[in-house]
Order: C-alpha cells, then sequence, then structure tokens
C-alpha cells in the first residue's frame, strides 16, 4: 500500500489533471520514494524507498519514464504558477534565473550524451567528462523563514552540440538549437503561462546573445557583459533631411576606459547581495548593443568596490529601463541560487542518479527529480516549518555556532521524517476523493492558473 501524509498530497492532488488515474498514482509512488531514499536515487531505488518493491513490479516505474502520457513542460508550468502565486506579491514581477548543469554518465547507448566541459572540475586533466548537459530555468523567490533567495527549477531542456555537417559548414543545426535559444524558448513558455507578470531574466555572460532579439515586451534580460563588447551611443535625433535614418550612434569607449575616465559619473549606492550589505559605486551608460540590435536599447552598470584594486569590478547590462541601478546589481547576485540548487539537487538529492538511457525516459527523469526537489522545499515552506527546527538542530550539533536558518538537507530530513510516521501509521495517510480533486480543480481554475 502506498503510504503518503496527507499535506504532501494537498500539494500532489493540483498536479493530478497532468496524468492519467492510473499514472498519477505512480507519479505519488515515485515522487515518495525519490524523497525518501537515502541511497542510489535511480527508478528501482524509487521503487524500494517509497516501500512498494514488494507491492508494484518495477516495470510500471520504468514506463512511467518511458513511455506514460505526460508533460515534463505541463507539469513544469504548473509548479510555476504554484510558485508564483504562494510565494510572490500579486502583479509582482518574477525572476527567472537560466544556467546550465552537466549530469555525468557511463555508457555510449544514453540518449543526449556527449563530451562535455566540466565547469566543477578540480583539475585540467579532469575538465572535460561525459554526460547530459541540462539547460534550466528556475523561477527564484523569498521564503519568509529564510534570509537569502531560493531557486526552484521548473523548465529544462538537453542541450546537444550540433552535428558535424553543421559544424564543417559552420551553420546552425535546426534539430540542435544552441543553449541560449532553448533559454528563450523556456522563458517564452513562462511568459505565455503568467501573461499578467513581468518576467525578468538574469544569467551569466554565456546567456545573453542576438537570440534575445525582439524578445516579448514583458521580458528583460541582465547579464555580465564580456570585457570587450562594442558598444554604440543611441541613434542621433532626425535631422529632417532626405535619407535613411540612422540606426546606430558613434561607437562609445571600451568599458575598461570608460571606467578609467576621470569624467565618468560614480554614484555611491548601497546594495544588498550574497547575503552582506555592502557601499558600491555605479556608473550607468545608456546605450546600443550589436547582438540585440538597434531596436533595443539597454543599459551598462559598471560596478566599483573601493575596498578592490583600481578599476571597475563587473559590467552588468540590461534591457531594463526603469530598474534603478542598485536593483539591476542586486537582481544579477540573486542568480548565484540556481547555483546552489544544482550542488543540493545533485548532491543531497540524488539528481541524476538514474541509469536509464532512452530518449524519452533520459528527458523525463533528471526533471522529474528537480521538480520533486521543489515540492520537497514547497512543502516545508507550507507545512513543515517550525521556528523550533533550528533550535533542536543546534542542540544535536552545537558547533553550528552560526546556523540561524534551515537548510534544504533540514527540509528533506524534515518530510522524510512526516512519510515514515506516516508508514508506521497508515491512517495519517489517504488518497484524494474525486470530490475532493474536483475542487481543487475548480480553486484553480477561479484563480486563473
Amino acid at each position: 500500500m502506498l503510504c503518503v501524509p496527507s499535506s504532501l498530497n494537498e500539494l500532489l492532488v493540483l498536479f493530478e489533471s497532468c496524468f492519467t488515474r492510473p499514472t498519477f498514482e505512480t507519479f505519488r509512488g515515485v515522487l515518495v520514494g525519490q524523497v525518501s531514499q537515502t541511497s542510489l536515487r535511480c527508478v528501482t531505488g524509487m521503487l524500494t524507498g517509497s516501500r512498494l518493491s514488494g507491492v508494484w513490479h518495477h516495470a510500471r516505474c520504468h514506463r512511467f519514464f518511458a513511455n506514460a502520457r505526460w508533460s515534463v513542460d505541463e507539469l513544469g508550468l504548473r509548479l510555476a504558477c504554484l510558485i508564483v502565486e504562494r510565494f510572490t506579491e500579486p502583479g509582482a514581477s518574477v525572476l527567472v534565473a537560466v544556467d546550465d548543469t552537466l549530469l555525468k554518465r557511463r555508457g555510449r547507448r544514453i540518449h543526449g550524451t556527449f563530451w562535455h566541459h566540466d565547469a566543477t572540475a578540480n583539475s585540467r586533466s579532469g575538465s572535460v567528462a561525459w554526460g547530459n548537459n541540462w539547460i534550466v530555468a528556475g523561477i527564484c523567490v523569498k521564503l519568509p523563514f529564510l534570509q537569502r533567495t531560493v531557486c526552484l527549477p521548473v523548465l529544462f531542456r538537453l542541450w546537444q552540440p550540433r552535428r558535424e555537417q553543421f559544424v564543417k559548414q559552420h551553420k546552425p543545426d535546426p534539430e540542435r538549437p544552441g543553449k541560449v535559444k532553448l533559454a528563450r524558448a523556456m522563458v517564452c513558455l513562462l511568459a505565455k503561462r503568467l501573461p499578467d507578470r513581468q518576467i525578468n531574466v538574469v544569467g551569466d555572460s554565456a546567456y545573453i546573445s542576438q537570440a534575445w532579439r525582439a524578445a516579448p515586451k514583458r521580458v528583460t534580460i541582465t547579464s555580465r557583459l564580456r570585457s570587450n563588447a562594442v558598444i554604440y551611443a543611441p541613434a542621433p535625433p532626425r535631422t529632417g533631411k532626405r535619407g535613411r535614418p540612422r540606426k546606430w550612434g558613434k561607437q562609445l569607449e571600451s568599458v575598461q576606459q570608460i571606467a578609467a575616465d576621470p569624467a565618468t559619473e560614480w554614484v555611491k549606492t548601497t546594495v544588498r547581495r550574497y547575503s552582506k550589505t555592502e557601499t558600491l559605486e555605479l556608473a550607468e551608460i545608456n546605450c546600443l548593443w550589436e547582438p540585440l540590435g538597434a531596436e533595443t536599447p539597454v543599459r551598462v552598470i559598471l560596478v566599483k568596490d573601493d575596498t578592490k584594486p583600481c578599476g571597475y569590478q563587473i559590467a552588468l547590462i540590461t534591457t531594463d529601463l526603469h530598474a534603478t541601478a542598485a536593483q539591476i546589481v542586486e537582481r544579477y547576485a540573486d542568480r548565484w541560487p540556481i547555483e546552489v540548487a544544482f550542488q543540493d539537487g545533485k548532491e543531497l538529492f540524488g539528481v541524476g542518479d538514474a541509469r536509464n538511457r532512452t530518449e524519452k525516459a533520459v528527458q523525463r527523469t533528471v526533471p522529474f527529480q528537480f521538480l520533486a526537489m521543489d515540492l520537497t522545499i514547497i512543502w516545508y515552506a507550507l507545512y513543515g516549518h517550525h521556528p523550533d527546527i533550528v533550535t533542536e538542530h543546534r542542540a544535536r550539533a552545537p558547533w553550528y555556532v552560526s546556523k540561524t536558518t534551515p537548510s534544504f538537507q533540514d527540509m528533506l530530513a524534515k518530510l522524510r521524517r512526516v512519510i515514515i510516521a506516516t508508514q508506521f501509521q497508515p491512517e495519517q495517510a489517504r488518497t484524494p476523493t474525486t470530490q475532493e480533486i474536483n475542487q481543487v480543480q475548480q480553486a484553480w481554475a477561479a484563480a486563473g492558473l
């Protein structure tokens, strides 16, 4: 018998319409197994974690990933709506971080595996690894009991390098688009599902390119500008003379020269980033950048810290023309939680442990595991948090003198304890009735989600 805590059931029932009835029951089982399992989170490991290894045949769980009718995008978009509804102010903008992560695999027959650069390698000899490279879009939110921002991955794309014939011809591969194009496709899906929200996208310097040309008006992009980037002044006003008007102004100096120019106006500003309050000097440049086109005005924010060597530390580029320079700097700093999500997912939650290799199974398993991690955090925020959790943890481990807020490991442990208690007290678990499912779906539709 599958035992699911009633509080977790209240969350999972929101996604019942994404599956058929039998598949939804399997979804509940593998999700409980993913959370409960403390060793290898392969598909059969999920079955063992949910205590169903002697009840369900293992092929049922394999079919869930390889053949069942459900969509990863639809599940992620439904979860994105839940996150925005519960953890953001009505009508507030939504911060979306985009980045990629490498999940190492072994075997030549695994779908989508190639040699990729491993940014986490500690030596040059291990800087290249065989595996799947995932492009991830996550929603960054602030939970009431945490001082830091949390990133919840919701949409995923498996990136594959161009095929050899297209590399030789120096042409794009239509079946294997680049990373930035995949990121834009996911952001457009989010913008379509959240029609009344502004989407603020943030990524590192690899995720700002011409692929963002003619982006939806409700979407802004903020990233780090390369040091060798060429920027131009805005187009001059019309002179009234005959001829085609100029789209570009004159080419400006490099960002290094602008930062070193005594005429550059620096403004001291207090900024909150990386859990610290700092006083920085910011300089703002209104300009154009060729990859985004003459139709897209941009702003370049130069950041200088007096406590560090002379010159500027970082240059940010954004298409947001209304936010202040301090808000842009804080927004870029909030990109870092997606890196924390990758580490927590791979090191603590077992994302990437699955051993499947067919196309549909590979395309579904890693996103499912990340979404299960999101549901763990959401469950803890809605039902599991208590102020005494940190106090009890510090009593068990008094060497954590600086621990003031729960970590993801604390959230995961709390949900595991609740699931274990339910398995030994089955009366606390129950399957939602059809009437309860309909009531939840009607409430969801009334909220416009």
